[in-house]
């Protein structure tokens, strides 16, 4: 089968732990250990989040002295990706000495016109008070909003339109290379009228760039890999149970945080509808049971897993 695989931030940074390199190699070299086996029996493609590592570089940056103006939000996506596509290429590589893997830097098309331009909602950064955020906001041209009782500054966060490299990505499939791509959600850039690409301002979602992917790589399966077992109703309720072999319909029907669980349960639904593969939610130490349909929340059309098409998923596999 071929797989795409989400590494959530959780892979590089849990929860309270320091951002130091030691720290991070470590937990990569924990998920690619989960994620070894299927590699063994399966064409993989790895995607994973940055977003811990992007807001450290973005707060160096902004402290540079050095700097007429702290690098933009692109170049710091760039900057990540080579980062922690190093680590996984490097863990990959010793654990897989019979396999190529590449490790490839990406640009994700989102479009100039997307409203998220004029309506910045992703929080980015430390929390400030209101009066030094509104101070910051007007020395460095941010958008700062209320995030919760602190104030944050936000940029735009656009709907994933296209990964730029998708053609290359298909050739190291088809070569038998495992392949690890669209760190953090790709680089987001824009197309102008003489078609030339430039880099913007901006976050694009990761879990929705994989299943963009997962879509245009004709993959099998979708694997968002995070920090809790299955998705869960009514979290944080005494009424929370999980879910476990659901529908898109039935999981859309839900009311899930759009800060955290509900753009992976949008990106997978995306995914189910458009191709009619199955698309699971869980646990990163769950990889192998979660694509066997034992473990954490699966969704296909049917709300029941799904059996290897002769002649196309067996193919590949």
């Amino acid at each position: 089968m071929r797989v795409v695989v989400a590494l959530g931030g959780n892979a590089l940074l849990r929860r309270g732990d320091r951002p130091d390199a030691a720290v991070q190699l470590a937990n990569v070299r924990a998920a690619v250990a989960a994620l070894t086996p299927l590699a063994h029996r399966h064409e993989l493609v790895i995607t994973h989040g940055n977003g811990p590592q992007v807001g450290l570089l973005a707060l160096q940056s902004a402290a540079d002295r050095s700097l007429s103006s702290p690098y933009p939000f692109d170049v710091l996506g760039a900057e990540t990706q080579g980062m922690i596509g190093y680590w996984l290429l490097q863990s990959l590589q010793n654990a897989l000495p019979d396999r190529q893997v590449c490790a490839l830097l990406n640009q994700t098309l989102v479009s100039s016109a997307d409203p998220a331009f004029e309506n910045p909602t992703k929080f980015v950064g430390p929390v400030y008070g209101q009066e030094m955020a509104e101070r910051l906001a007007a020395e460095r041209g941010w958008t700062v909003r209320q995030d919760g009782g602190h104030w944050r500054r936000v940029i735009p966060s656009p709907v994933p339109q296209r990964v730029v490299e998708t053609r290359l990505i298909r050739l190291l499939l088809s070569s038998g290379a495992v392949a690890v791509c669209a760190g953090g959600g790709g680089v987001p850039v824009i197309r102008d009228e003489a078609g030339q690409l430039t880099g913007v301002e901006a976050v694009v979602d990761k879990d929705l760039t994989a299943a963009l992917l997962a879509e245009a790589l004709d993959a099998d399966a979708l694997l968002l890999l995070t920090d809790v077992p299955q998705v869960m109703r009514g979290w944080g309720t005494p009424e929370a149970e999980p879910i476990g072999h659901t529908t898109p319909g039935r999981l859309r029907a839900e009311d899930f945080p759009a800060g955290s669980m509900g753009p992976k349960v949008e990106a997978v639904c995306r995914f189910v509808e458009l191709t009619g593969g199955m698309a699971a939610i869980g646990s990163l130490a769950d990889a192998g049971a979660l694509l066997d349909g034992t473990a954490g929340t699966v969704v296909t059309p049917g709300g029941r897993p799904l059996e290897p098409v002769a002649g196309e998923a067996l193919a590949r596999s």
